[in-house]
């Protein structure tokens, strides 16, 4: 078998196109191909801003449509269980146990990871603390008092950041007390702008892309600088500190194709982890897996200009 990794990504997406355009009359969808046809992609609703960016510019180049449904992590996860979805977009790898289901099934679930984003905490601009330990955080959400915390607000009980959160707490479910859910992530935005002294819990991607009518709550929100539980220094979920594993709270994000066939989950995931994909990724303010290139074009001077 050839070694493919030393070529550069655009030449080996051009490489993946090239193999598999020319087997695509008997997948299981008929007239899919990797780069051609319609599908439905389940996205956790955290991630689903730079998700539907994703969709826009592939739809555009390719002759291919794909629904995206935005749900909670948990309903996201169970769209693949229940075959309701073959292809999702989450902030987790499958566990041990998911991949033994999905392996009785006799199906080997093509797993891409293509960005790392994070869970980001803010507060109303009318508080002055601007910092927040985690250890805080943490102890708040186990049932203890936090004379800086007022109360936490979530996007929604089934969502991956209650996971995330509910998992660094070593915690099964948040408490009654002091620790709020709304549906969406744009819900804790505005609640948290129009009310002081909460803390609001949110992936960073809709603070860094959030549509124009939310634009003016983002606006009177602070993003939070987070102490990590070994860490002196607070820091912001900024491309570099998430680069410099600075920030405590980041997350890698897997495309899960289940598919089975050389169908638009296959396309989409190596546009996605190609060059247009990951400028894509670096535009929006998360972390692409792999910096894309940058041409420069250097201008000599001639004779004339040195006089």
């Amino acid at each position: 078998m050839k070694n493919y990794s030393k070529l550069p990504y655009f030449i080996l997406f051009s490489v993946i196109i090239l193999v598999f355009a020319c087997n695509q009359t008997n997948n299981k969808k008929g007239n899919e191909t990797i780069l051609k046809g319609s599908t439905t992609i389940y996205v956790d609703e955290t991630l689903a801003p730079i998700v539907e960016d994703q969709v826009a510019v592939f739809e555009n180049e390719y002759e291919a449509k794909v629904k995206l449904i935005a749900k909670s992590e948990s309903e996201t996860v169970n769209s693949l269980f229940n075959e309701k979805a073959a292809i999702a977009i989450l902030s987790r790898n499958l566990t041990t146990e998911e991949l033994k289901i999905f392996k009785q099934r006799k199906i080997n679930p093509k797993i891409t990871v293509f960005a790392t984003d994070a869970v980001a905490f803010i507060s109303n601009k009318n508080n002055k603390d601007t910092l927040v330990a985690l250890k805080d955080v943490i102890s708040f959400m186990q049932g203890r008092p936090v004379a800086s915390i007022k109360g936490l607000v979530f996007d929604n009980l089934n969502s991956s950041t209650v996971r995330y959160m509910n998992s660094l707490a070593g915690i099964n479910a948040i408490p009654e007390k002091g620790v709020f859910s709304f549906k969406s992530n744009d819900e804790v935005i505005k609640y948290v702008s129009e009310n002081d002294g909460m803390i609001g819990v949110v992936g960073v991607n809709w603070l860094s892309q959030p549509l124009p009518a939310m634009q003016k709550y983002v606006d009177n929100v602070n993003t939070l600088g987070v102490k990590g539980l070994n860490s002196d220094g607070y820091y912001i979920p900024s491309q570099n500190n998430i680069a410099e594993k600075k920030y405590p709270l980041a997350r890698d994000l897997y495309i899960i194709n289940c598919q089975g066939f050389s169908g638009l989950g296959m396309g989409f995931a190596s546009f996605v982890a190609g060059d247009v994909g990951q400028r894509i990724i670096l535009k929006s303010g998360l972390l692409p897996v792999r910096i894309p290139t940058r041409k420069f074009t250097i201008i000599g001077k001639n004779e004339n200009d040195k006089k």
